[in-house]
């Protein structure tokens, strides 16, 4: 079980606060949405913390439906004079039940994010919780497994902060 605890560095953001005017898009959501809520809470005290902006929330009904979001949210922001995301975040919560559709959603969902990273010129961060039961979700939102919105957020952030040295050099 990945814990964020496990590396000395992932949750290190002293680099981050140099980062100037980052700009986030999230997708998220409708099912489970308590779960969904504290995790777009985590990631948003994290963005002003340090300063970035979430400057778009797009809700979708469920998991399935993220990758399709994200790449029309790109499509909008890709054909308008708007400030464009650095980076996306997808939120989203699957929980096993008593069928195989919970590995149906987990595979297309971690595919199509796959897909999109793979294509979009801004990456877009996995902030998709596979859990057994609900609480697993609230170990993994400020619990004994961090707080994964949080750690969405800095994920971002430090991608951004990647893109821009790679631009810069």
């Amino acid at each position: 079980m990945a814990q964020s605890q496990n590396s000395s560095t992932l949750l290190d953001t002293a680099s981050l606060k140099e980062l100037a005017n980052a700009r986030i898009a999230i997708v998220c959501t409708e099912w489970n949405d308590k779960i969904i809520t504290e995790l777009v809470n985590g990631c948003e005290r994290v963005c002003s913390e340090l300063n970035a902006s979430v400057i778009k929330k797009v809700v979708v009904p469920g998991c399935i439906e993220i990758p399709f979001a994200v790449k029309q949210l790109w499509e909008h922001y890709a054909a308008s004079a708007e400030a464009k995301p650095e980076a996306i975040i997808a939120f989203g919560t699957v929980i096993r039940g008593g069928t195989p559709h919970f590995e149906y959603v987990c595979q297309s969902v971690t595919d199509g994010i796959t897909a999109l990273n793979l294509t979009l010129p801004v990456p877009v961060i996995f902030g998709v919780l596979t859990l057994e039961n609900e609480a697993q979700a609230w170990e993994r939102l400020g619990g004994i497994h961090g707080h994964k919105g949080e750690e969405a957020a800095i994920t971002a952030l430090k991608m951004i902060q990647n893109s821009r040295s790679l631009k810069s050099h």
